[in-house]
């Protein structure tokens, strides 16, 4: 895998609220579990494939504020790597976890179809730097999970008769420490991980025909303006991307499955260490499996859960 400048990209996956309709409020008691994973590669020569798992756990609590439903939310993602070396340089197999999310969904039901909800968590430092490098010379995979990171996430939702999915999904991430640094004797070799604020925007546009649903998907992502005249910054690389694609599902009705491909049509260019130029596109399959836990209500309908939390890539 060759070695890049600083880069920090989005510390929530930019994708991962695609297909879930993250406005609207679960009935009351609902438990529901989700698992989305993920798998991508870019398109220049020996990319390495790019693996995430995000799996979280969301119950719609009975208390209301303000009229939101109430709807605590957990998540541990984890990351894999799998290089793609040419030859002689062997190819190698990493897996780190991520920073664990914790936070809440607050959503207003606001009839007609209409839901809108506000996110508030946090990504808290606890993950490993899932090092590609030996011993102090390691080179961090996600640097950005040297730091906490407070998410926010603003969603509108319509369903309609319930069976259409029509979302957007505004995430902002506020960096708590824009000098972070990795715990122990390696993190002070690699000193503090450059770190930037970021948004995402999560589009999303389904019909359901019966137990199907079809339709288009899109996601943008960017990471905002750090401080050029800090020397930590001077060979930092801005990332962002703009996506399209389509996903397909279908409810088995004790469990649902959905799965989307989707493809960068815009992404901002890196330089590697020796200063050439490499392409950042990539193409992105993608598979979710949700499964109702517990619902109080015998034969109760149960919408899809909000958007996941996640995660550093």
């Amino acid at each position: 895998m060759t070695a890049t400048v600083a880069q920090a990209a989005s510390v929530t996956r930019p994708g991962e609220q695609v297909g879930l309709s993250g406005g609207y409020p679960l009935p009351e008691g609902v438990v529901i579990a989700v698992d989305t994973f993920s798998v991508g590669r870019a398109d220049r020569p020996n990319a390495p494939d790019v693996i995430g798992n995000i799996p979280f756990l969301v119950w719609a609590s009975p208390y209301k504020i303000l009229g939101a439903r109430i709807q605590p939310i957990v998540s541990q993602p984890t990351g894999f790597i799998h290089t793609r070396n040419p030859a002689p340089l062997p190819d190698r197999n990493v897996s780190f976890l991520y920073n664990p999310f914790i936070g809440s969904v607050f959503a207003w039901d606001l009839g007609r179809g209409f839901g809108v909800s506000y996110l508030l968590g946090a990504y808290l430092p606890f993950g490993d730097r899932g090092s590609l490098g030996l011993g102090f010379a390691g080179t961090p995979i996600a640097p950005q999970i040297a730091s906490a990171t407070i998410r926010q996430s603003f969603t509108a939702t319509y369903v309609g008769d319930g069976s259409y999915n029509i979302t957007a999904a505004l995430t902002y991430g506020l960096t708590a420490d824009p000098r972070a640094r990795f715990g122990g004797l390696v993190g002070q070799a690699l000193g503090p991980q450059a770190q930037a604020d970021s948004l995402n925007l999560d589009l999303t546009m389904v019909k359901k025909f019966g137990k199907f649903e079809i339709g288009p998907v899109a996601y943008m992502s960017t990471d905002l303006p750090v401080n050029r005249g800090d020397p930590l910054y001077r060979t930092y690389q801005r990332a962002g991307q703009i996506a399209v694609g389509g996903l397909v599902g279908y409810n088995f009705g004790r469990f649902s499955v959905q799965a989307y491909v989707t493809r960068d049509v815009v992404a901002r260019d890196t330089l590697t260490r020796a200063g050439l130029r490499q392409q950042t596109e990539e193409t992105r399959g993608w598979f979710r499996l949700i499964l109702p836990l517990y619902a109080p209500n015998a034969g109760q309908a149960v919408a899809p859960p909000p958007g996941p939390l996640m995660t550093k890539s």
